[in-house]
């Protein structure tokens, strides 16, 4: 559900296992990369930047008394550039799950469209909620945190940089 790119009710309370242990990030994906999981410190550049586009939910991650929160991306906006994209692979029309018939199946080289998002500085691609957006200005502010366990991909159309989604 976190990776829905919706508003949600709140879950309560939220514990997270540590599968493989190391050097903690301030910024990691569990759950085949679609549920970020923040620290304190990136959690105020998601509450200072995007206040509007984000619900931030308290989580428990196992051994660890430092402050952890899951990122919900609360908006999903039909933006994506289908003529930039390098690779567009699509579920047929023959699909057994009905609602995925017509949907994204994966996207190689993701564009969007900046003049459809509507200012908004995180959220998730219409019909591909994989992709986690955020402008640039969240990504340079991230990488002033440091220590992140996500990269970046330039997605806007053709090649510029207002925004840019976490890989």
């Amino acid at each position: 559900m976190f990776g829905e790119g919706r508003l949600l009710p709140n879950p309560g309370p939220i514990r997270a296992l540590v599968r493989n242990q190391g050097k903690r990030r301030t910024f990691m994906f569990a759950g085949v990369e679609s549920v970020p999981i923040i620290n304190e410190a990136v959690a105020h550049v998601f509450r200072a930047i995007a206040p509007d586009d984000v619900q931030l939910f308290p989580v428990t991650v196992e051994g660890d008394p430092e402050r952890y929160f899951i990122v919900n991306a609360s908006r999903t906006i039909d933006c994506i550039d289908e003529a930039s994209c390098r690779e567009v692979h699509r579920y047929g029309q023959d699909d057994p799950v009905p609602e995925r018939r017509g949907a994204y199946r994966w996207i190689y080289g993701l564009r969007i469209d900046p003049s459809k998002t509507d200012g908004a500085r995180v959220f998730r691609p219409k019909r591909f909620t994989t992709a986690l957006i955020v402008s640039g200005e969240v990504k340079d502010a991230l990488e002033r945190v440091g220590n992140l366990g996500v990269g970046f991909e330039h997605v806007s159309a053709p090649h510029s940089c207002d925004g840019d989604g976490l890989q």
